[in-house]
């Protein structure tokens, strides 16, 4: 009998729920047999959660000294950790613990093709955001793969669509950006702010993480851009906001950006000027309420300064944009032969205008 294609995730939070989801109603256009995930605390209030993913097709992995837990709350486990990680195809890991899993666990198993982490776990394997560093994957080389975070995906998609030259060069001389976080997501109690909360400079080269992260994302196709961000957490809960300030070595028009940003079918575009409508707008028509764009430019604040600086505001779909690119990894990892129809399901969730 053949090996079945198993899809395993990590984790149930604000990346793994809708990607578990998102996987199982979709495994037969991905190619899947089978669809697992892992939960690592058995907890009342997440109950129904976990059982909703259930009955979506995915199958639950428990750890073995939780699992009679689980099963005191209703639950019935199909798996435990290391069963499904041995039997995955490829594992997804959406936790903060990307990187040390990858230590207690990954690096032993020779089963999967492949392992994805998110966001935050730099240095667990080579950068990559959809569209933007595709080319740079190499099958005989890369096993593991960092998809990064949602405002990285901004920050690069902005830099490519603005800056990228046909010759494949990036005629960028520096890229300024200011991330502006909301406290914390919808579905979470904890860490709301009651005022704005501004981030530290860390690295005086970058400022932080974000320009930080796609930096590495860019060098990993020859490219070493000049880039900074800042970050300010306001107290909201709807999305991420960016200013960005984009200076080019070639000279531009207002109307040749938006025309470029326009030609970008990773973009969306947007006469709104406030993050609740562009939230609304994801809660009524996107995936588990997420826009899978990669950024969505508020075209009225489009400006240029000196006829080479492009400055203005664009909106970050958090968690939507690591979403679609996760997907494309695990498809790279599971069909060598190419998987563009396979991801076209998805094409619905992926806005040109908002």
């Amino acid at each position: 009998m053949a090996k079945k294609t198993i899809a395993h995730i990590v984790g149930t939070g604000t990346v793994g729920e809708p990607l578990i989801g998102l996987v199982s109603e979709h495994a037969a256009a991905f190619g899947l047999d089978e669809v697992t995930f892992h939960k690592r605390t058995p907890l009342k209030h997440e109950r129904a959660k976990v059982e909703s993913l259930v009955r979506r097709g995915a199958k639950l992995c428990v750890d073995t000294e939780t699992r009679a837990e689980f099963e005191k709350m209703g639950h019935r486990p199909i798996y435990e950790r290391q069963e499904a990680l041995e039997a995955a195809t490829v594992v997804i890991d959406c936790t903060p613990a990307g990187n040390e899993n990858k230590r207690l666990y990954y690096d032993k198993l020779r089963g999967p093709k492949g392992f994805i982490a998110q966001g935050s776990e730099f240095g667990f394997g080579k950068p990559y955001a959809r569209g933007i560093n595709d080319e740079a994957l190499l099958r005989d080389e890369d096993r593991f793969v960092q998809v990064v975070s949602c405002n990285t995906h901004n920050i690069a998609v902005l830099v490519k669509t603005l800056a990228a030259r046909p010759n494949g060069s990036i005629a960028l001389r520096v890229g300024r950006f200011v991330c502006m976080r909301r406290a914390n997501d919808i579905s979470q109690d904890r860490d709301f702010v009651p005022a704005p909360v501004v981030g530290k400079h860390k690295d005086a080269r970058f400022g932080t993480h974000h320009a930080f992260d796609a930096y590495h994302l860019f060098k990993t196709l020859g490219h070493e851009l000049s880039l900074f961000s800042s970050a300010v957490k306001v107290p909201t809960q709807y999305m991420h906001s960016m200013w960005f300030d984009i200076e080019l070595e070639d000279t531009i028009t207002r109307e040749q950006a938006v025309g470029r940003f326009r030609e970008n079918p990773r973009v969306a575009m947007t006469e709104r000027t406030s993050a609740n409508q562009i939230f609304s707008f994801g809660r009524d028509h996107g995936y588990y309420g997420r826009i899978l764009s990669q950024t969505v430019i508020a075209e009225p604040t489009i400006t240029v300064r000196d006829e080479r600086e492009v400055v203005g505001f664009c909106f970050t779909p958090q968690d939507g944009n690591p979403l679609l690119s996760t997907i494309a990894a695990m498809l790279w990892f599971l069909h060598p032969e190419g998987f563009q129809e396979r991801i076209d399901v998805l094409m619905p969730y992926v806005f040109r205008e908002v």
